[in-house]
């Protein structure tokens, strides 16, 4: 039931949003945005679960998320309801992350697509401002006013930081990723940004998974997730328990 509320939600997130930042900054550029943030958010959720499967467009509709938010830091002096704009959204965004701390649903792809959203908006999704006039634009017997740059100086700021932190996130992440880092040996409180476990619900079952070595009668299991390793003594009934046995071991 979780997983088809999951791609409902996302469905009409994406028609709601997605349409909506088409019709201002057409398909190309809001097309960039949804592919390189999914991809943004595979390669964080790749780093963090190297023990599973997660598939799903979450992180690139967060991507759009970001996307929106940046959007309206940018173009910040045309917007007219500019509190209300930025509170609507925050709330939505905050919801949409919270969310993503239930268990069997990869919130490290969410965070990884609205980072890489958040960035990219301030790259493609830069608006000019409406004091800027085309002196080509001028009707005959006009005199065009002193040229002025269509874009505001924060605006190219923003542009070149937001450029650079892609292309290093990216490259750091790449590198990370081929040679085998689990960051979870370096953050030991990172695995709550994904699931928060409470009395309700547990956040293990989705990453249970061992190595094991028999000899004989002798099982050695070694926890994927911790690293915690067991010699068990089987005989040939307990063979059917090998999985529960790695579920302890693990939790």
């Amino acid at each position: 039931m979780l997983g088809v509320f999951h791609v409902v939600a996302n469905m009409l997130s994406l028609v709601l949003i997605g349409i909506r930042l088409e019709q201002e900054f057409g398909f190309f550029r809001v097309g960039l945005v949804y592919i390189i943030s999914g991809f943004g958010g595979s390669l964080l959720s790749a780093l963090f679960i190297q023990t599973g499967i997660s598939v799903g467009a979450s992180g690139a509709l967060f991507g759009l998320l970001g996307g929106m938010l940046s959007e309206l830091i940018t173009n910040w002096t045309i917007y007219a309801n500019k509190v209300a704009a930025l509170t609507t959204l925050l709330c939505i965004i905050a919801i949409n992350l919270a969310v993503g701390l239930l268990p069997h649903v990869d919130n490290y792809a969410h965070i990884g697509g609205f980072l890489s959203g958040f960035f990219l908006g301030f790259v493609f999704l830069i608006r000019p401002q409406f004091k800027w006039i085309n002196q080509k634009a001028c009707p005959p017997g006009y005199i065009a006013p002193p040229a002025k740059s269509k874009h505001k100086t924060y605006q190219y700021v923003l542009w070149i930081v937001s450029l650079i932190v892609i292309l290093v996130g990216f490259t750091l992440g790449m590198v990370a990723l081929l040679r085998g880092v689990n960051v979870n040996d370096h953050c030991s409180w990172c695995h709550y940004l994904s699931c928060v476990p409470t009395s309700l619900w547990s956040c293990n079952s989705r990453q249970v998974s061992c190595q094991s070595a028999q000899l004989g009668n002798q099982l050695n299991l070694t926890c994927m997730s911790n690293g915690k390793s067991n010699l068990y003594y089987l005989s040939g009934d307990d063979l059917s328990k090998v999985q529960q046995l790695c579920a302890q071991l693990c939790n």
